[in-house]
């Protein structure tokens, strides 16, 4: 009898994750708040359904798990906690994609009392990032070798052809997650001195990097980096960074959403859809009267000049135009920005997106030192699946079959930085197409 797989969620990256899953013989369900969006996803395949879902509905959860073999919540990842809650009682496993927070890492002893593995940061960022990364750190080890410096970035960009609106960004998964993720502060360790960057200041805090063959981008720091050391056992390391990628003059405009207060999600508006995006904007951003000039409003907070380019942006996203209406009836202000930049910013047919990730290692060897590297760039297929949607779902889809043959064996809360668990996972994405970079120069 085929094993069955509950997948909690049907959003933008689910399909690769679906598609595999049905092909290796496994029996899915597919449950999600919009029905539709699950029915899409199974109607291919004969062995998958779908049933509506809401993440609520505590009873129905528990049926779904303890009916389970395994459980992939691609749920928001304040719901992981709970579904993993209910994974343990019903002794089912359960893969995630998201960070571990620390309520999921105190779920450790009961998952392993429980005798389940509770799998999460199995996608791309984190994910990939994560094996890439042990695989060099473990050569480096066997050799000898001891890793001093540790710069990781990845970001989700729209392919060159498809660079073609003046914020350079697209969506390829949930716009909300991306907007409410840029109010996150983060730590880095540098040259063995730790530097904090609080939520308001995260993209004043950038610079320049080069990804061979592909081009020059800005970096930013994703989240706290210091946990990490202690995760990838790096005792000697002096530099520990994580960051994001985006293409060059993201930084400057997100800062200014940021300080106008674009991406908070707490008090909440109604009746939007009477208002223009400039009258929202005047109101609720700023408390003024709605029939000031925005363009001079700006121009005088944050010091901009008048022909700036964030002006000429935010000139593009409809904020001084008098006839664009806010696209929602009620929401908060970053409920106003998802709907905006979800009407002006998504992938059109047959564009490609892309992703990439570049990691960059200093290693100290008895007789030696080495800098290297190790990249990913990753294209979208043109009318099929998003390269975010493929490298975010499939590791999670290639661990989800390893739990359910046995060859991860490992029980508690886990994350994929075990050699047996990481070298056939990357091992079967490069034959899928996802393949890494290495270079190795000794300086």
């Amino acid at each position: 009898m085929a094993k069955k797989v509950t997948i909690f969620g049907a959003g933008f990256v689910v399909k690769p994750m679906v598609d595999y899953l049905a092909k290796h013989g496994y029996e899915v369900l597919v449950s999600s708040r919009t029905v539709s969006k699950a029915e899409a996803l199974a109607e291919p395949h004969p062995n998958v359904s779908a049933m509506q879902f809401n993440s609520s509905d505590d009873e129905t959860m528990s049926k779904l798990v303890q009916e389970s073999d395994l459980v992939v919540s691609m749920l928001p990842a304040t719901m992981h906690v709970k579904v993993a809650k209910q994974c343990i009682m019903h002794k089912t496993n359960m893969v995630t994609t998201s960070y571990i927070s620390p309520k999921m890492r105190e779920l450790d002893q009961a998952a392993k009392d429980a005798g389940i593995t509770v799998l999460n940061e199995i996608g791309v960022d984190p994910g990939i990032d994560h094996m890439s990364a042990m695989r060099i750190f473990h050569h480096v080890e066997d050799n000898g070798g001891k890793i001093v410096s540790f710069r990781s970035y990845c970001g989700g960009l729209p392919a060159p052809e498809a660079n073609t609106n003046p914020m350079g960004y697209k969506f390829s998964w949930a716009p909300k997650g991306v907007l409410m993720a840029a109010m996150n502060g983060g730590t880095y360790l540098c040259d063995g001195e730790v530097v904090e960057v609080e939520g308001k200041n995260l993209f004043s805090h950038n610079w320049f990097v080069e990804v061979e063959g592909t081009g020059t981008f800005e970096a930013y720091i994703n989240r706290n980096s210091l946990p990490y050391i202690d995760l990838y056992n790096l005792p000697h390391v002096k530099t520990m960074y994580r960051g994001t990628l985006r293409n060059v003059s993201h930084c400057e405009t997100w800062y200014v959403l940021s300080q106008m207060g674009f991406f908070k999600d707490v008090v909440k508006f109604d009746n939007l859809d009477k208002l223009t995006i400039r009258e929202f904007i005047l109101i609720h951003v700023f408390k003024r009267n709605k029939t000031e000039n925005l363009g001079k409003v700006l121009r005088k907070i944050y010091n901009l000049p008048e022909h700036s380019v964030i002006l000429k942006k935010f000139e593009w996203m409809g904020f001084f135009d008098n006839k664009a209406m806010v696209p929602i009836s009620s929401g908060s202000a970053v409920d106003v920005l998802t709907a905006i930049m979800l009407e002006k910013m998504p992938y059109l047919d047959g564009e490609r997106d892309m992703l990439v990730m570049h990691h960059e290692f200093k290693a100290e060897f008895p007789d030696k030192e080495q800098f290297i590297t190790s990249s990913i760039v990753d294209f979208g297929i043109p009318n099929g699946d998003s390269s975010m949607a493929r490298t975010v779902s499939l590791p999670a889809a290639i661990a989800t079959r390893m739990i359910l043959e046995g060859t991860i064996a490992e029980k508690g809360v886990l994350m994929p930085v075990l050699r047996e668990v990481y070298t056939p996972i990357l091992k079967e994405l490069d034959k899928m197409g996802i393949k890494i970079n290495e270079k190795f120069k000794t300086l």
